[in-house]
C-alpha cells in the first residue's frame, strides 16, 4: 500500500470535510501518498484527482459540505464506467480507496472492489438510515439544525396560537423527524415507519386546545406526505390557523457538531488502518460507542430496525 485517494458521494453531509481531513491526515502519518478524488464518482471517471498533503485539509474540519465536491454519476453504474473507473485509479497508482457517503455510494465501492480495487466506506448521510452503524456522519448536526428552527417556530405558533407542521427530510427513515421531535417537544411525530393518521391529530389537536393548549408543533417526515396538504387538511378539520414549513436542504448544511467531528474523525482514521491491512469491500461505523467494520454485503443487507421504543417514550411526552 503506497497511495490511497479519497472521494465523497451522494447528498452532503456535515463533517464530510472532517472525516476528508482524518483520512488525508493518517495516511501521511502512515507514509502513505493521498489523493483527492473531486466530485465523486463522476470525478473518478474522468480523471479529476489531485494529491492532498496536511495544507489541503487545514482549516476544514468545521465546515459543511465538502471541500472534494460531490455530484451523481449515471455512467458508473454501467459496467463499462466501472472498467474505466478501475483504469484510472490504475493510472495514478492508487491501490486503496475510501468512499464516504451512503448506500448508494457503498453499492459503487463494493463493485469496485470486485474489480480488485481495495475499498472501505464511510457513513456519512444526515437521515442515519444505515442500519449497521449507531451514528452516521451529519445525522446529530442536522437534528440541531432542525432543532433550532423548530425552536424559533414555536415561538411564533405560540404567538398566533396555531398549529406548526415541520417537514423534514427522511423518505424511508424518521430519526431526524423521531429525535428532533423530542428534543423540541413536538405534539405530534409522524414517520414512515408507523405512518400517519391525520383524523387522529385533529382529535388530538382539538383535545388540547380544550384543555388550555394554545399552539401545536407536529413534525413530519418527507416520505410519509406533504407538510403543505397536511396544513390544508388540518385547518378544515379543526378551523384553527395551521401553517407549513418544509426544511428542505437546508438540514444538509451548517459546521458540523463536536459529536460530528469526533466521529468522523474516528472513522476516517479507521478506514485508513484497514485499507494499509490489505482489508477491501469493508464499511467503517460505531456501535456501542466502539468503531467497528463490516463486510459492505452485509450492512447493506441489514434490515432497519426502528426505535419503537423511543417513539412511544416520545408519544406519552408528547400529552
Amino acid at each position: 500500500m503506497k497511495t490511497i485517494a479519497v472521494l465523497t458521494s451522494g447528498g452532503d453531509a456535515p463533517g464530510m470535510n472532517a472525516a476528508i481531513r482524518a483520512v488525508v491526515r493518517m495516511g501521511l502519518e502512515k507514509g502513505l501518498r493521498v489523493m483527492g478524488v473531486e466530485r465523486g464518482y463522476n470525478g473518478l471517471i474522468n480523471g479529476e484527482i489531485k494529491e492532498m498533503n496536511r495544507n489541503s485539509v487545514s482549516d476544514i474540519i468545521q465546515k459543511g459540505g465538502t471541500i472534494l465536491r460531490t455530484a451523481r454519476c449515471e455512467e458508473f453504474k454501467t459496467e463499462a464506467g466501472r472498467e474505466k473507473a478501475v483504469k484510472i485509479l490504475k493510472a495514478y497508482g492508487i491501490d486503496g480507496l475510501v468512499v464516504i457517503g451512503g448506500d448508494g455510494s457503498f453499492t459503487g465501492a463494493k463493485l469496485l472492489s470486485k474489480l480488485g480495487v481495495l475499498t472501505v466506506g464511510i457513513p456519512g448521510t444526515i437521515d442515519n438510515d444505515l442500519s449497521y452503524t449507531d451514528q452516521t456522519i451529519g445525522f446529530d448536526t442536522a437534528l440541531n439544525t432542525v432543532l433550532d428552527a423548530i425552536n424559533k417556530l414555536r415561538d411564533t405558533s405560540t404567538s398566533h396560537e396555531r398549529v406548526s407542521i415541520v417537514e423534514v427530510m427522511g423518505r424511508n427513515c424518521g430519526d431526524i423527524a423521531l429525535y428532533a421531535g423530542i428534543a423540541g417537544g413536538a405534539e405530534s411525530i409522524i414517520v414512515p415507519e408507523i405512518g400517519m393518521n391525520v383524523d387522529e391529530i385533529c382529535k388530538s389537536i382539538l383535545e388540547g386546545r380544550r384543555s388550555g393548549k394554545l399552539h401545536n408543533l407536529i413534525l413530519l417526515a418527507e416520505g410519509v406526505g406533504g407538510a403543505e396538504e397536511m396544513a390544508k387538511y388540518v385547518e378544515e378539520v379543526t378551523g384553527i390557523e395551521t401553517r407549513a414549513t418544509i426544511l428542505g436542504h437546508i438540514q444538509r448544511g451548517g459546521s458540523p457538531t463536536a459529536s460530528d467531528r469526533v466521529l468522523a474523525s474516528r472513522l476516517g482514521a479507521r478506514a485508513v488502518e484497514l485499507l494499509i491491512e490489505g482489508k477491501s469491500s469493508r464499511v467503517v461505523g460505531i456501535r456501542n460507542g466502539q468503531i467497528i467494520d463490516d463486510d459492505i454485503d452485509e450492512a447493506l443487507a441489514m434490515p432497519r430496525k426502528f426505535d419503537k421504543n423511543l417513539y412511544d417514550i416520545a408519544m406519552a411526552l408528547s400529552k
